[in-house]
């Protein structure tokens, strides 16, 4: 994945427009690819910034009779009870964090990269950076749920971002991932890092998707944890 796996296509970017000091990594979500989100993003773009959206490699996923999509993980049924692929999402999540070791080398700090998503690739950003021994800037978490739950607090015990900024953003009217997902997720988030470090938007009338006001305020998240440094 990530460039990795010849079957995988090397991320979509958008470049800074100057030399990046900061990056964010951004999923798409069960059935997209990067580059709908690089567009968006590339409205709201940041100069210092550099933005990168992996392409999920394709699979059968059980939600949708096998058929095979871009997929990081397989869902077997969107029940707040139903098993969940822990294998496919650790792996998914290995992949993010070799990712974000590429994006180290190639010169941005960890504490400088915004890790986010939308929906799966929301799901799989947050148990990514509550994993993770990379100190991250934050995450964008987009109308999402937090994947595997159950084995946290455990499952965060060396993670290095206890005290992460996290933008939890979810539509009113989302009949995919319901609401009071993201409603559950934004307090557990709360049982597991700062709270005070966590914001929880929501968007009246709004579906399964995203609107210009909430890449506003997407924008100004990330504007405020990776501020420009290159004057400094």
């Amino acid at each position: 994945m990530c460039g990795n796996n010849m079957s995988t296509p090397l991320p979509a970017i958008v470049p800074a427009v100057r030399k990046a000091t900061a990056a964010v990594i951004f999923l798409h979500g069960l059935g997209d690819t990067g580059h709908g989100w690089a567009e968006e993003f590339a409205g709201i773009r940041t100069p210092h910034v550099k933005y990168i959206f992996p392409h999920a490699p394709t699979m059968p996923v059980s939600l949708n009779m096998r058929m095979s999509m871009p997929s990081w993980f397989d869902i077997y049924s969107l029940s707040p009870d139903a098993e969940e692929d822990e294998a496919g999402i650790k792996s998914a999540s290995k992949n993010i964090k070799a990712l974000i070791d590429q994006e180290v080398k190639n010169g941005i700090p960890s504490h400088r990269i915004i890790l986010g998503g939308f929906s799966q690739g929301g799901a799989l950003s947050l148990y990514t950076a509550l994993t993770s021994q990379q100190k991250l800037a934050g995450v964008v978490a987009l109308s999402c749920w937090l994947p595997l739950r159950k084995s946290f607090p455990e499952a965060a015990a060396n993670s290095a971002n206890k005290d992460m900024h996290v933008l939890q953003c979810h539509g009113e009217a989302d009949n995919l991932v319901p609401f009071m997902f993201g409603v559950q997720t934004a307090e557990k988030m709360k049982s597991l890092i700062n709270p005070s470090n966590i914001t929880f938007k929501s968007y009246r009338g709004l579906p399964h998707s995203v609107r210009p006001e909430e890449l506003i305020d997407v924008k100004q998240f990330i504007e405020k944890q990776l501020p420009d440094i290159s004057d400094e």
